[in-house]
């Protein structure tokens, strides 16, 4: 699971971002508004087949559930035989009532269900929490047969202590949640409140 080095996306320097992480190689962004606006509003010359409904409906449900950032994966399988190795990430913040970062950390990784594995974290930004959980996907999606998912889940809860925000990685490759558990805990190093990138205008001319 390694690659290429990091690239900054042109949404890090939105003016209104309140969170900025990093994802390494291999994520690429799904549009989760641009895929629901495709689902209610089919073109004649692009109107989408049955086989896209599965992503329409993910799109819908993830967007119900407050996700405000999502990335499908695909990596090279390095323990096993190098064939590809599916994910998906996402990025939600939920709305808490004020406690301490840490209490409020403890708090999301105690009431989650399922749970196999909870981890307390402490990040360069501060108390977090990594759930483990197994789950099934969800019926909503008819993907068939019941498909069993391994989910990784970090909270971090936010310095004004009032919201959490929820980054989860997603696979079917239940095998590998060594890995994938500690890819999200790299991911979730990278978590920062404040603009980590330099206050340069894109527009500045070169210098001959």
């Amino acid at each position: 699971m390694t690659g290429a080095p990091y690239v900054i996306d042109a949404s890090a320097r939105n003016v209104d971002a309140d969170i900025w992480f990093a994802l390494p190689p291999g994520f690429v962004p799904l549009p989760l508004h641009d895929l629901t606006t495709a689902e209610r509003e089919p073109t004649a010359a692009a109107e989408p087949s049955a086989g896209h409904g599965p992503v329409f409906r993910l799109a819908r449900l993830l967007l119900e559930a407050g996700t405000v950032h999502c990335c499908l994966g695909l990596h090279a399988d390095d323990e096993g035989d190098g064939g590809p190795l599916l994910s998906l990430f996402t990025l939600a913040q939920r709305a808490t009532e004020w406690a301490p970062r840490s209490v409020l950390a403890a708090r999301a990784a105690v009431g989650a269900e399922n749970a196999e594995y909870i981890e307390m974290l402490e990040l360069p930004c501060g108390s977090a929490a990594l759930v483990q959980t197994r789950t099934t996907a969800p019926p909503e999606l008819n993907l068939g047969a019941p498909c069993e998912l391994l989910q990784a889940t970090v909270y971090v809860p936010c310095p004004d202590s009032r919201r959490v925000a929820i980054l989860s990685l997603a696979t079917t490759s239940v095998t590998r949640a060594r890995n994938y558990c500690a890819l999200l805990k790299e991911i979730a190093g990278t978590v920062s409140f404040e603009n980590p990138l330099p206050d340069v205008a894109d527009d500045v001319p070169d210098k001959d």
